[in-house]
């Protein structure tokens, strides 16, 4: 089955346990249900494919394209995502728990409620995506790119974020406590009723941040943002000067770059 040609195939709930399908073409196939546990789809072509509620646990999906694939409600535990291409894919509610997305593209992913937990997105592209109500309890997202992502009521306790691009990220009601933000860019986030509580924010930037009365800040920072934000109206604020967690108020306002 290497290098198979499946497009447009229906194979709904079909069993492909452990199947050799590196580099198949499955483009705008139907694998609803589909079985594919402990597959290879290495560099396989998956884009537009639907994968509703498809088994892929462990699956190895290396430098796959799944662009636009709907994976709505799939079971991708400890699934090797590595490079992976997920544009425009639709992850709403999927498990990924424990899985590997180390540089995988991400850019306008539906992922609202999936199962994040523990997964490894080191370096991935996340820009745009949505993840409301999220799970991303102690994942790692280490140099990922969440520019204008949605993150609304995320769980992201214990998430590793450092050096993070979060900036114009939607993070209201997001539960952070204990993350490691070091180094994260947060420049114009908006983090109104988000927990931080316990979170590491070392060198963290924070220029133009907008927060509330229910933000929850880590005790040692929790006056000195209130110092160095103006109120903005409705019980929201917004941080001024450098944005820096540890700069002085006599610094100007600069972007972050």
């Amino acid at each position: 089955m290497f290098l198979a040609d499946f497009r447009d195939a229906n194979l709904t709930g079909t069993n492909l346990e452990g199947a050799l399908l590196a580099g198949a073409g499955l483009h705008d196939a139907n694998l609803t249900g589909a079985d594919l546990r402990d597959a290879n789809l290495e560099s396989a072509g998956l884009h537009d494919a639907i994968l509703q509620g498809a088994r892929l646990n462990r699956t190895n999906l290396v430098g796959a394209d799944l662009r636009r694939a709907d994976l709505e409600g799939a079971d991708l535990t400890d699934a090797n995502l590595t490079r992976a291409r997920l544009e425009g894919a639709n992850l709403a509610y999927a498990n990924l728990i424990g899985a590997r997305l180390t540089s995988a593209s991400l850019i306008n992913a539906q992922m609202a409620s999936a199962a994040l937990t523990g997964a490894n997105l080191t370096d991935a592209n996340l820009t745009r995506a949505h993840l409301e109500r999220a799970k991303l309890a102690r994942a790692t997202l280490t140099g990922a790119n969440l520019t204008d992502a949605n993150l609304t009521a995320a769980r992201l306790a214990g998430a590793k974020l450092i050096d993070a691009n979060l900036a114009g990220a939607q993070l209201g009601g997001a539960r952070m406590a204990g993350a490691d933000l070091t180094g994260a860019h947060l420049a114009g986030a908006n983090l109104n009723g988000t927990n931080l509580e316990r979170a590491n924010l070392n060198n963290t930037y924070l220029v133009s941040v907008t927060w509330s009365e229910l933000t929850r800040w880590p005790d040692a920072l929790a006056g000195v943002m209130r110092d160095r934000s103006v109120p903005i109206g409705n019980g929201q604020y917004r941080v001024q000067g450098s944005g820096n967690s540890g700069a002085d108020l006599s610094v100007p306002l600069v972007p972050v770059s």
